[in-house]
């Protein structure tokens, strides 16, 4: 890894770590029922599995924004040759810093592919020439049914200014496609999500030799 491109993914994640963290008082909403309901972006569904066995089991649900949360992964690569990264806020993990391939949640009805080119236009200002499936997966099957879609995109160009929500702050990491390997054992990037993207698409790329 070149070092002045270290030291630039450094200073992101310096910026954007997490110092503390001050649980928030959760105000109890009630529906028509009287039943309490989340206002978060997470909620928690309980229920019984009936089983074909005979066997009952208690099992919760996570949901995002009351859906599954299928979400589409991107593995953009530039006309030059260049990978694009996002480096953001992840006060949950250990680093509190996440750095991984631009990805998004697909909202209802919207096909993951377009998912994935909206969300790293949004994240990046990048559109590309060409949109690849790698694979789906479940994301954490024992707890939600969270079915993500890795893409690879190729030739992407910038055309515009990133356009992000108001909570959300994000940096994009342009570095060489070869290098992302290396910030994966380097442990940067550690998020399964975006290490099976990196293992689809250096396959298929190798598989179709793909050239840019």
């Amino acid at each position: 890894m070149r070092k002045e491109k270290l030291e630039e993914l450094k200073s992101y994640i310096k910026e954007l770590k997490t110092i503390k963290k001050i649980p928030r008082e959760q105000e109890v909403i009630y529906d028509l029922k009287g039943k309490p309901k989340s206002r978060g972006f997470l909620q928690i569904e309980s229920y019984d599995c009936y089983l074909n066995n005979g066997r009952v089991i208690p099992r919760e649900k996570i949901l995002k924004n009351k859906g599954n949360g299928d979400a589409a992964i991107v593995l953009p690569i530039t006309k030059e040759g260049n990978t694009l990264l996002v480096v953001q806020p992840r006060p949950n993990t250990k680093e509190t810093v996440g750095v991984e391939f631009p990805a998004g949640y697909v909202e209802d009805f919207e096909e993951p592919m377009i998912t994935g080119e909206r969300e790293l236009l949004e994240e990046t200002g990048y559109v590309p020439e060409k949109m690849i499936f790698l694979d789906r997966y479940y994301q954490d099957q024992g707890c939600s049914g969270a079915y993500n879609h890795s893409y690879l995109a190729l030739g992407c160009e910038k055309i515009k200014k990133q356009q992000l929500d108001k909570d959300e702050i994000i940096r994009y990491f342009e570095c060489r496609y070869e290098e992302v390997e290396e910030l994966i054992e380097m442990n940067f990037i550690s998020d399964v999500n975006s290490k099976y993207a990196f293992s689809k698409a250096k396959q298929y790329i190798k598989n179709n030799k793909v050239k840019w």
